[in-house]
């Protein structure tokens, strides 16, 4: 499993404890939200508001909050318009980093976002600056006692075409389209989801083989991520094991 990849697990691991829950649940339900006003109410007609909508759940997000944010999407409800925008730019040490964020206001959003780069030795790019860098893909994390031959099982005929154990944590991806299969067949099999979600996952990456180095690419990543109107970061960075464990 890549640096990044292990990062990702880490910080799911540890996101129960240390991510404010009232933080985690407004950027949830801006994703139903949206994903409602996009492709319609009805979750069995409309994957993308499916998955969030499971993804709110497991969360433990309220069904009754759910539902409103839903209706706001609609427009049964009255609620903000949020604008989807991805910006593309680099941390410190030419780490290829896209911001995915949903804003009511483009231009507050555009101008946080490049003074925090800018402020911790990044900076914004122009749009497709760094996106051929990534390719977007369905992930899930499973956690929980699993053998490689069951989770190949489950999940290949689902649509896995890479399967990664790292720590007893296993790593499955796939095509785009292939997240709600894949999420219903390891279900099916018993295997425990951690998290199921689209990700831009790197093509090329950029080892960072120093502790200050590391620290320097992954304080800019967690900051963008506690921005309000980030919803994913996604990076082009390596650390190395030995690396990764002094800093995480």
């Amino acid at each position: 499993m890549s640096g990044h990849s292990k990062w990702a697990t880490i910080k799911h691991k540890k996101g129960a404890a240390d991510e404010k829950r009232a933080k985690q649940f407004a950027k949830l339900l801006r994703q139903v939200e949206v994903a409602a006003r996009e492709g319609g109410s009805d979750i069995s007609a409309n994957p993308t508001l499916r998955t969030m909508y499971e993804k709110a759940r497991e969360a433990s997000v309220p069904k009754d909050t759910i539902d409103r944010a839903i209706k706001r999407g609609t427009g049964e409800l009255e609620g903000v318009s949020y604008e989807s925008i991805t910006y593309e730019g680099y941390a410190p040490h030419g780490v290829a980093v896209m911001v995915e964020v949903l804003t009511d206001n483009r231009n507050r959003t555009g101008s946080e976002i490049r003074a925090l780069m800018s402020k911790n030795g990044g900076s914004l790019a122009e749009p497709g600056a760094v996106a051929w860098q990534f390719e977007r893909r369905s992930v899930l994390i499973l956690g929980g006692p699993a053998d490689e031959e069951t989770v190949m099982n489950a999940t290949l005929e689902a649509g896995a075409d890479d399967i990664v154990e790292d720590g007893g944590v296993w790593q499955v991806s796939g095509p785009p389209t292939s997240l709600a299969e894949l999420k219903a067949a390891t279900e099916a099999a018993g295997l425990k989801v951690e998290s199921a979600e689209w990700a831009m996952v790197p093509t090329t990456t950029v080892e960072l083989g120093g502790e200050s180095e590391a620290r320097q690419v992954l304080r800019v990543i967690e900051l963008l991520e506690d921005h309000d109107d980030v919803q994913a970061v996604h990076a082009n960075f390596d650390i190395p094991d030995a690396v990764l464990e002094a800093v995480g």
